[in-house]
């Protein structure tokens, strides 16, 4: 799948992968992208859901690599909002150690405890294909 990527198809495809991904249970942007075809665009997954207006995309089960909710320049507000709406559905999310923890905090998953990387993309009755 070299070349360019149409925008609106990738949209539409993250949307419907992370549909998938089962309440308390996380992937990263990076997994994301592998399931959609396209490995290396980890980033177009994350422009994907920042622009996020449909609200039946949970959003919040998306996270960086190595459990890291990342950050968006909001002041950690977008953070603390995903950190809370993880642990609405039973994810224990806690504070990382380290730079950019306080008032931005940055928050982290246990990927080993919540993860959920299926080899391929599931079909819609959440069987892996």
């Amino acid at each position: 799948m070299a070349g360019s990527v149409d925008a609106a198809w990738f949209h539409a495809r993250t949307y419907e992968l992370v549909r998938m991904i089962p309440a308390g249970k996380v992937t990263t942007y990076g997994h994301i992208a592998k399931l959609a075809g396209y490995p290396r665009h980890s980033r177009m997954v994350g422009a994907a859901l920042k622009w996020l207006a449909d609200d039946t995309v949970p959003w919040q089960r998306v996270i960086g690599a190595g459990g890291i909710i990342s950050e968006r320049g909001d002041g950690g507000q977008g953070a603390s909002r995903q950190a809370q709406a993880l642990q609405a559905e039973g994810v224990e999310v806690t504070e990382a150690a380290g730079a950019g923890v306080g008032t931005g905090g940055r928050w982290r998953v246990s990927i080993a405890t919540y993860g959920w990387f299926p080899e391929t993309a599931p079909d819609d009755a959440g069987e892996a294909a």
